[in-house]
C-alpha cells in the first residue's frame, strides 16, 4: 500500500499547506492511521472516506494542490479503479 504524491506536491505537504488527496482506486490503497513515507519524513492517514465523483468541487481540487477537476482527474486515476476516495492525512517530519 502506498500514497505516492507528485513532485509539485511534496513540499506543500510538508509545510501543512496540503492535507486531503482525492485518489480514484478499485479498492482502497491505504488504512485510516496508517503511515505513507514521504522523502525523510511520513504523512498519517488521518481520514478515509469514499465519495462520488461529482463530489469533486473545485475547491477541493485547490485544497488538494491541483488548479480545478480537471487537472486533479488527470493525476487521481490509479489504475483501472472506479471508486472515488477522499484521503486526508498529516505530515509527519523525521523524528530526530
Amino acid at each position: 500500500m502506498s500514497l505516492p504524491f507528485t513532485k509539485r506536491l511534496r513540499e506543500p505537504i510538508k509545510q501543512g499547506e496540503i492535507t486531503s488527496s482525492v485518489r480514484i482506486w478499485q479498492t482502497p490503497r491505504v488504512r485510516l492511521g496508517g503511515r505513507y513515507q514521504l522523502d525523510e519524513g511520513h504523512v498519517e492517514v488521518t481520514g478515509l472516506q469514499e465519495i462520488a465523483l461529482g463530489d469533486i468541487t473545485p475547491a477541493l481540487a485547490r485544497a488538494g494542490g491541483f488548479a480545478g477537476v480537471i487537472d486533479l482527474l488527470k493525476i487521481a486515476r490509479h489504475g483501472a479503479g472506479n471508486r472515488v476516495f477522499l484521503v486526508t492525512f498529516v505530515y509527519q517530519p523525521p523524528e530526530g
